[in-house]
């Protein structure tokens, strides 16, 4: 491989929700150091991350036990109002990391749904941002749908023509390209629209800077989990811009080699969940010839 040029993109790594949500849940564990510390779900979408708090004795559990003590931390992507009185019931003491920009989105999901708007939640149904904002709505209505596509939406046509008012909010690292195509269709079949654009700054950012970073780049290289949502879409936006290859970590290079033949330069870009050190191995491995 020749002598690349590598530019990492400013906005790559931890955003400062996930900084929020790390640094917190190690604070706890020096300040509380003969306490259970739990989370319910990964913290953030990040093995390495995820394997360091564990080293620390902070847990990471995927059920809650009927009875227990201690500290649960709910995570950055948030909980269901039923997972927080859960948690209080099983005896624990709760830690709420939910990132302030996933609050803000419950906040204006229970808004609309409370002041009888049709409710439109841009996102992936299965994510766990996206359910526990759907829940906080749905306890103020039964009209409350999920939706990246309109052929999600599609089927709930009838319902929304019949409501006078729809409400739209978006998962907070969602593609701009999602929220416009939902838009433009209920534009077209509802009589009155409020569109909450949610998608966090940092998210909006990142996923901006990335695209010009692909404009003058050969191949980019999109650093961070599978799982991480806000990492997929950064990988989907550019791959219609330039080459583009998603890996996990620095291990994962060794199967694109051919792909770093005469490559002259190098974009470099990471999602929110993605570790400083881990971006810092990447770089590192490229620029030794992999």
């Amino acid at each position: 491989m020749n002598n690349p040029n590598i530019k990492l993109a400013k906005f790559a790594g931890f955003c400062y929700g996930v900084k929020r949500a790390v640094e917190t849940a190690i604070k706890l564990k020096k300040e509380n150091p003969n306490k259970n510390i739990y989370i319910l779900g990964e913290l953030i979408h990040n093995t390495d991350v995820i394997n360091e708090l564990d080293k620390l004795g902070i847990k990471t559990i995927y059920e809650l036990p009927s009875k227990g003590e201690g500290i649960c931390i709910v995570r950055s992507h948030g909980a269901t109002p039923q997972v927080f009185e859960q948690i209080k019931n099983a005896g624990f003491e709760v830690v709420d990391l939910t990132c302030p920009d996933v609050k803000k989105v419950q906040q204006r999901a229970i808004e609309l749904a409370k002041n009888d708007y049709f409710v439109v939640i841009v996102g992936k149904p299965n994510h766990p941002e996206v359910m526990a904002i759907k829940a906080n709505a749905d306890l103020y209505s039964n009209k409350v749908v999920v939706a990246t596509t309109i052929e999600e939406l599609e089927p709930f046509s009838s319902a929304i023509k019949s409501h006078r008012k729809v409400g739209v909010v978006v998962q907070t690292t969602q593609m701009v390209s999602s929220l416009n195509l939902i838009v433009n269709y209920l534009n077209t079949i509802a009589k009155e629209v409020l569109i909450y654009n949610t998608i966090c700054q940092s998210t909006a950012m990142r996923q901006k800077e990335a695209k010009e970073l692909a404009k003058e780049s050969d191949l980019m290289v999109v650093v961070g989990s599978k799982k991480s949502a806000n990492t997929t879409h950064l990988a989907e936006i550019l791959k219609d811009c330039t080459k583009t290859i998603h890996i996990e970590n620095d291990t994962e290079l060794d199967g694109y080699k051919e792909l770093f033949n005469n490559v002259e330069n190098i974009g470099i870009t990471a999602g929110a969940s993605t570790p400083q050190s881990i971006i810092d191995k990447v770089i590192e491995n490229i620029k030794g010839g992999i």
